[in-house]
């Protein structure tokens, strides 16, 4: 099998990706979409054994809706881990002027959605014991729990063993060759951005231009992970009091916002709701930049709220425990790490999502297989690194570490809230549409 000379540092060892077979898709009208495309691409199921077992990746793609001045292809991902590709595709996210010049191409990652969705059993994490273990006695039960969602899944599902992100990455060249592309542009939001940066590392030589928005940064390690959020989460939690003190539109206007927020958690747990349920609602509003959102579920505790991720509960355990080092030795290092979240934000109580993600791995004594490590797409052009000021999910550190990382990208910064920025604004809306259509500098700029 032909090699690609595409290399990254991981781990103190020199990797050699492999060039994506030749294969093609045979596309088909979307069936919720028939303007749409929808295909299939055959990869190994281990690409480490490219000869063996073989599984199918859902692809779609919407064609340039202005063929005469067509660019090429950009690749797009919704992040999760967990989110449809293929769906997302199919979504007009992009603008018009860039769908008017590329085809917009997405995939089912594999183990989710449309490509062998890994979804572990309900009845066993329904036993959870608690993301929270206050002892040595709670802490066991907890690895133990964890320990057991991921054999039985993983005896459900044979692909549970091959869906980290650098895997990902080799499927997305894979998709790249099936369509005929030499190169491929790319715009990935929150996880999505570990997708671009990893193919980036491997295929640099394939990639055009590449928008990384609300960014993951590899080389954290399980500290950095957890408190790097809980920090941005206070952070942005005092951005929101200071905003309401300011705004009439804030339903909190003329109030003391922290103690109402106490009071919020107290009313949390007199009517059954529970102070975790709510945290995790005000931590999606501030990750979606709603702080209006916010106010008004500080002063109606009891209202109605939503919050999930697609399949995202299951590919945790596939996932995020293979692409990070989310290992605990012992109880006592998980304790001193908690307290020290605690310290970094007190109001929300850690951070939702970190500490959820730590917990997860709670047991796993193997080591990561895509271990954590520095960025290098010396091979690839520059990227565009965009974030918010104050993502909590995604921390504006991590987004000024990639920045320094990826040496020659251009980081845009939202100077407000949210997640996933590229609408924000007309700035940042006009950084990432001149970027990707001309490959134009962006420069370093905060709109």
């Amino acid at each position: 099998m032909r090699m690609l000379l595409a290399t990254v540092l991981a781990a103190g060892l020199l990797v050699v990706a492999p060039e994506a077979e030749a294969t093609t898709i045979a596309w088909q009208p979307c069936p919720d979409q028939p303007t749409a495309e929808c295909g299939a691409v055959s990869v190994p199921l281990d690409w480490s054994d490219p000869r063996g077992p073989r599984v199918d990746l859902a692809v779609s793609r919407v064609r340039a809706t202005d063929p005469a001045r067509r660019i090429g292809v950009v690749f797009v991902d919704a992040g999760g881990p967990g989110g449809s590709g293929a769906e997302f595709a199919r979504a007009p996210y992009l603008s018009a002027d860039v769908r008017a010049r590329f085809d917009v191409v997405g995939f089912d990652q594999l183990g989710t959605n449309n490509s062998s969705a890994i979804r572990c059993s309900p009845e066993l994490m329904a036993a959870h014991p608690g993301e929270h273990p206050a002892d040595e006695t709670e802490f066991a039960a907890l690895a133990r729990h964890n320990l057991a969602v991921r054999e039985d899944c993983r005896a459900r599902h044979p692909v549970f063993d091959h869906v980290d992100t650098a895997r990902s990455a080799r499927d997305m060249d894979a998709v790249r060759k099936a369509l005929g592309e030499r190169e491929i542009s790319f715009y990935g939001i929150s996880y999505g951005t570990l997708l671009g940066q990893q193919y980036a590392e491997l295929f640099g030589a394939r990639v055009r231009s590449m928008v990384l928005d609300g960014v993951i940064d590899h080389s954290v390690d399980q500290r950095r992970l957890v408190l790097d959020r809980a920090l941005a989460v206070e952070e942005s939690f005092g951005v929101f009091v200071a905003w309401c003190a300011e705004n009439t539109t804030c339903a909190l206007h003329g109030q003391d916002v922290r103690a109402a927020w106490e009071k919020a958690l107290r009313v949390a747990d007199e009517i059954g709701l529970g102070q975790r349920e709510l945290i995790s609602y005000a931590f999606f509003d501030l990750r979606g930049g709603s702080w209006e959102g916010l106010a008004s579920l500080i002063a109606d505790v009891g209202g109605t709220r939503v919050s999930f991720e697609p399949n995202y509960e299951s590919l945790r355990y596939a996932v995020v425990c293979q692409d990070f080092a989310l290992r605990f030795e012992d109880f006592g290092e998980y304790r001193a790490l908690a307290r020290a979240e605690l310290r970094a934000s007190p109001t929300l109580r850690g951070t939702y999502l970190g500490h959820q993600e730590a917990a997860t791995c709670v047991g796993y004594t193997d080591r990561p297989t895509n271990p954590p490590h520095r960025l290098d797409v010396s091979d690839a052009p520059p990227l565009l690194v965009l974030t918010s000021r104050y993502d909590v999910a995604t921390p504006y550190a991590w987004a000024r570490n990639v920045h320094r990382q990826a040496k020659g990208s251009h980081l845009v910064t939202f100077n407000g809230p949210g997640h996933g920025v590229y609408h924000a604004n007309p700035c940042t809306e006009a950084a990432v549409d001149s970027y990707l259509l001309r490959t134009a500098p962006a420069h370093n700029r905060t709109c």
